[in-house]
């Protein structure tokens, strides 16, 4: 196997999103709990395995189907620039199902001590979940990623289960129906950055997928691309004013520039041109997370 395609087809400049929202709630967990630096650690090497996996398999889910064609506009990964094979694709996706389920196991063994009682056991459930959601984005017989679920699937996993899901296995509760506020902030950010990969392949994707954005058509895509980022804002600030007044708590408003520009930059491109602004979100997204969940740890010292 070419392990310069491989690693390309992995797609790492996307893995800033997915443990961004596992970072903030660790972060959290770790402003109102004792957490444990080795679960930590578990998971976010679980979540790294599963945005892997993910990105994987839609790369294989989008060739087998036929919507990664040369006229596509996005970049070119290892099976779809030739360098992969189906049969390499597969073994690959293998290997990250197996590895998911190792830390995930550990991550679980370690946290609660056991895996055979209720509440690890429903964790373990839905890291299976987890696992299949990956897989099923553009994979099977009818992938929910070519109706137009694509959207809520992102604010599930990248936002809800992310943030809570990391502060549940930290802390063993979730003492406040107000976290729900920062886990839809990430959610509403991942959709984002979908949306915006959504509006750059507008025209290859019209063939043999339904996506929101072809839905809404370019315009009303990038009207949908600031409601996004503005219920973002919207949920974290929110989340803040309901707690403890402190300016630490704003900590995340530095990185406001950086969802400015990105939102000039959907603006004034269409085409190829929009892909800067994928990572750019994806950068600004982790630094609001990094810098929220700080904000919540200086406050206590």
């Amino acid at each position: 196997m070419n392990v310069k395609a491989a690693i390309k087809s992995m797609r790492l400049r996307t893995l800033l999103l997915s443990t961004g929202g596992v970072l903030l709630g660790i972060l959290l967990a770790f402003a109102d709990f004792r957490v444990s630096p080795i679960v930590a650690l578990l998971i976010i090497l679980t979540t790294v395995c599963l945005q892997i996996l993910s990105n994987l398999s839609n790369e294989l889910g989008d060739v087998l189907h036929g919507t990664d064609t040369p006229e596509r506009l996005g970049p070119q990964y290892g099976l779809n620039g030739g360098e992969m094979t189906v049969p390499q694709m597969k073994r690959l996706i293998g290997l990250f199902v197996a590895l998911c389920c190792i830390f995930g196991l550990a991550m679980t063994w370690v946290s609660f001590g056991t895996i055979f009682e209720l509440t690890p056991l429903l964790i373990l459930l839905l890291g299976a979940g987890a696992i299949m959601a990956a897989m099923k984005y553009t994979l099977g017989r009818n992938p929910y990623g070519y109706r137009g679920l694509g959207d809520l699937y992102v604010f599930i996993f990248f936002g809800l289960v992310a943030v809570l899901g990391a502060y549940f296995v930290c802390a063993h509760e979730i003492p406040s129906w107000k976290l729900i506020l920062p886990a839809s902030a990430v959610g509403f950010f991942s959709m984002g950055v979908l949306n915006v990969n959504n509006i750059r392949d507008l025209q290859s994707d019209a063939e043999n997928r339904v996506t929101v954005a072809i839905k809404l058509g370019e315009r009303k895509a990038k009207i949908y691309q600031t409601v996004l980022i503005c219920l973002g804002w919207v949920s974290m600030i929110v989340y803040c004013l309901l707690r403890i007044f402190d300016p630490w708590h704003y900590l995340f408003v530095l990185t406001l520039p950086l969802f400015i520009k990105h939102l000039r930059g959907v603006w004034s491109r269409t085409g190829r041109d929009l892909d800067p602004m994928l990572p750019l979100l994806v950068v600004s997204s982790f630094l609001f997370c990094l810098l929220g969940g700080i904000g919540f740890i200086i406050f206590l010292i």
